[in-house]
């Protein structure tokens, strides 16, 4: 029997070997060792390059795979518990614009491809500042150069002192490392079979129905106490809910919505996790072209809102009032500039104003994600009171985030969390150079560039209450603006079995899900 068990393995290895997959990693999963099965509400990933993962689908996996030089302390997203990551140490110059960082040795990537070393760090932070290989270049403008001191150290000049370095060079977004040399030899084909160093490894996806991941025994800190995670793609929340209740999943990315989590505690074994980051939804809105152009109709917009009510709507537990265009917590927010308070009258008073006495029809590109498209389905109820129809046009998740950057729609419902620092939020959604369809586009859906001046000054500023003053006034600047409508903050949720132990108490993840690390197991 023991022969035929190895030789059944050695024929799964050659037709994998055949069809692409990574055999390596396949020959760490055979090793044996728990699964973990993850529920999310998602019909595909997307792409899993870690520098292009922007939907929540494609952060919760990825963050599994890659390190960063720095790394948030696991369940935490408090930026003064930044800790080493792939770097063990690190200096800066006294004016803060040379940093020095020193890489841990033997450090290895998956599937076969080597020691992680310090071209590996300088090429994947050149990658992640390009916006042609990088959703996230915008957030390294401010590097000079990049450069590789010895095999193990790594040297970053910055052309100007930026709010915070580690920020960007921590295990999110554009922060990951990946191998330099499968990024070349994959190519285009990197973003469905990435290769970082974190415990986990994509062995294969199966479209339309999971991402199988295995062990990364050969992990810098230690191997991982599961030896598989199933990543199962059920859009369906009614599906992915039954799954869990017959015990079919032992993690299930939850709705932040009140009645789920007073439904979901119930379960037997069940924990049901919420946490930060807040992910703040705000309606962006093209003041460029015709019907947001006029000021008029983005006011109206504003006073169709009522915040409150939406909060009721996803529950106390889970959100709260959004309060400006950057959420709460982050440095140098603040609520000193009112947002514009629920009124339906006055909204149908600016609509005929405006020319629209019969009120307004407007086309609205929205995603099917259940969680978001519930949202909107709420906000365009509150909107129809006031004379404003959404007529809606529901797409799949991953071309929902291709079309808006293509400004097919004129009202943008995004929901997001960024690293906590007001300056990322403000030049991610409201500076000039992120407007989407131009060379340096991010996520500027409003086209608004009225308070660039004041988030470029604060950026540089060495004088924390001077950022502090300037993020204020920009702040005052697009809420004065209407450039969008501030909506709520939803907290994030997560369901697991009580067996479950993440092997760190979570209160936070920026990669919005459960970080699944060496320590995590089932009990």
């Amino acid at each position: 029997m023991r022969g035929f068990r190895a030789a059944l393995l050695g024929s799964a290895m050659a037709i994998a070997s055949a069809i692409g997959l990574n055999t390596t990693a396949m020959a760490q999963g055979a090793a044996g060792g728990q699964t973990l099965r993850v529920g999310m509400a998602a019909q595909d990933v997307g792409r899993l390059d870690p520098h292009f993962a922007v939907s929540t689908i494609d952060r919760v996996v990825v963050a599994w795979m890659f390190n960063g030089l720095v790394r948030f302390k696991p369940g935490s997203i408090d930026p003064a518990l930044i800790e080493p990551d792939l770097a063990e140490r690190w200096e800066s110059s006294a004016d803060g614009k040379t940093w020095t960082f020193h890489l841990r040795r033997g450090v290895q990537f998956h599937g076969g491809f080597g020691e992680m070393t310090a071209d590996d760090v300088v090429f994947s932070l050149r990658k992640a500042g390009t916006a042609a290989s990088s959703a996230f270049a915008a957030d390294y403008r401010a590097i000079e150069t990049i450069e590789a001191v010895d095999s193990h150290t790594v040297r970053i000049v910055l052309r100007n002192n930026v709010p915070s370095l580690l920020g960007i060079l921590t295990n999110y977004s554009g922060g990951y490392i990946v191998s330099k040399k499968a990024v070349e030899q994959r190519g285009d084909n990197f973003v469905r079979a990435p290769i970082g160093t974190g415990p986990f490894a994509l062995d294969r996806v199966t479209p339309n129905q999971s991402a199988e991941l295995v062990a990364h025994a050969g992990y810098f800190r230690g191997a991982p106490q599961l030896g598989r995670i199933s990543y199962r793609f059920i859009p369906s929340d009614a599906s992915r809910d039954l799954a869990f209740q017959n015990r079919e999943l032992d993690l299930n990315y939850g709705r932040a919505d009140q009645t789920w989590v007073n439904r979901t505690r119930q379960v037997p074994n069940t924990v049901v996790d919420v946490f930060e980051p807040g992910e703040l939804a705000i309606l962006h809105l093209n003041t460029t072209a015709p019907p947001f152009n006029d000021i008029r109709i983005r006011q109206a917009m504003a006073h169709a809102v009522n915040r409150s009510e939406l909060v009721r709507f996803r529950g106390q537990d889970v959100s709260r009032e959004a309060q400006s265009v950057v959420p709460r917590g982050y440095l140098g927010f603040t609520a000193e500039h009112t947002l514009p308070g629920a009124d339906p009258a006055r909204a149908r008073a600016l609509l005929a104003e405006a020319g629209h006495p019969n009120g307004i029809t407007i086309r609205v590109i929205h995603t099917q994600l259940p969680e978001m498209l519930n949202m909107m389905q709420v906000v365009q109820q509150q909107l129809r009171r006031s004379g404003i129809t959404l007529d809606l046009q529901v797409v799949e998740h991953a071309t929902f985030h291709q079309q808006i950057r293509q400004d097919l729609s004129p009202l943008v419902y995004y929901s997001a969390a960024r690293f906590p620092v007001a300056d990322i939020y403000l030049t991610q959604f409201f500076h000039g150079r992120s407007i989407v369809k131009t060379p340096t586009a991010v996520t500027n859906f409003s086209h608004c560039n009225q308070a660039d001046e004041q988030i470029d000054q604060a950026r540089v500023s060495t004088d924390i209450e001077a950022q502090r003053r300037l993020w204020g006034e920009a702040q005052r600047i697009l809420v004065q603006n209407v450039c969008g409508v501030p909506l709520i903050e939803t907290l994030l949720v997560f369901a697991r079995r009580d067996n479950l132990d993440y092997g760190y108490a979570l209160r936070g993840s920026m990669s919005l899900g459960p970080l699944i690390t060496e320590a995590t197991r089932l009990r």
